[in-house]
């Protein structure tokens, strides 16, 4: 069939707005209906007894990738704290930047006393350096035990966005874990890695993420996204323009798919 004179501009340039504003509105209703049920059933019935500890590479780790993750436990009555394993001091801005992790971290709920920072020679903040996994693993083996923790969040082999210290985090939680180390009943759970394009279409990976398979899933309501923002904005050293853009159209500012060990 002919497509006539005007051939399918005038359709495409209906419909495809149309069927953007139908997947929108069916992702935030999944969305809506996600944070309701308590998209996270592993969790269900035993928050409260739960004593997370997230570790992350950088300040700014736990808002840019984990907001979902630490609001979505507080949700649930958790108790959560942050183990970070440089002070982000590859433009020799340690300092501030420590105080600013602070600043996010009692936006996002977590107390300043729950939230400790590793300043070690062998673990500097650099993309292309590896961590040595033992000095790695002992770091986060002492602080588990000696704070009682039973659940460890961190990166997955991907690292999210390939950051050779995010992997890292996951070689030396990946040999505590395989060496049978870690306290009884202590869990990992990794944060995973998704495409690009999954990355950067906001909540319009929920209903994805929603059908995939995955161990915990969390997802933001519109508050708490908000929240997640204000906790990214405290980071104030890092905002950079590509930061702005990353906080309106990263998944990971939204939603949280995590997988077990």
């Amino acid at each position: 069939m002919a497509a006539g004179p005007w051939g399918w501009g005038p359709a495409v340039a209906v419909l495809v707005p149309l069927l953007l504003a139908l997947l929108l509105g069916g992702a935030r209703r999944l969305r809506r209906l996600s944070v309701a049920g308590g998209a996270c059933a592993d969790l269900r019935g035993r928050a409260g007894g739960v004593r997370a500890l997230l570790v992350t590479a950088h300040p700014d780790d736990e808002a840019m990738f984990f907001a979902p993750t630490v609001l979505g436990l507080g949700r649930a009555g958790a108790r959560a704290a942050v183990l970070c394993c440089s002070a982000g001091n590859y433009y020799n801005q340690g300092e501030i930047r420590k105080k600013e992790l602070e600043q996010s971290c009692l936006l996002l709920g977590i107390p300043a006393s729950n939230v400790t920072v590793i300043d070690h020679r062998d673990l500097p903040d650099n993309p292309s350096v590896e961590w040595d996994t033992q000095l790695l693993a002992d770091f986060v083996l002492k602080h588990i035990e000696a704070n009682n923790i039973n659940m460890v969040v961190t990166f997955d082999a991907g690292g999210v966005s390939g950051h050779a210290n995010h992997i890292s985090l996951y070689a030396a939680l990946r040999y505590l874990h395989s060496e049978r180390k870690l306290p009884e009943g202590c869990s990992v759970l990794v944060l995973e890695s998704v495409s690009i394009f999954r990355k950067y279409i906001s909540i319009l990976d929920v209903p994805i993420s929603y059908l995939l398979p995955s161990d915990a899933l969390f997802i933001l309501t519109e508050e708490e996204t908000e929240q997640a923002k204000r906790a990214m904005r405290c980071h104030r050293s890092q905002l950079l323009w590509f930061r702005h853009i990353y906080m309106l159209f990263s998944r990971y500012m939204v939603i949280n798919s995590l997988r077990l060990l």
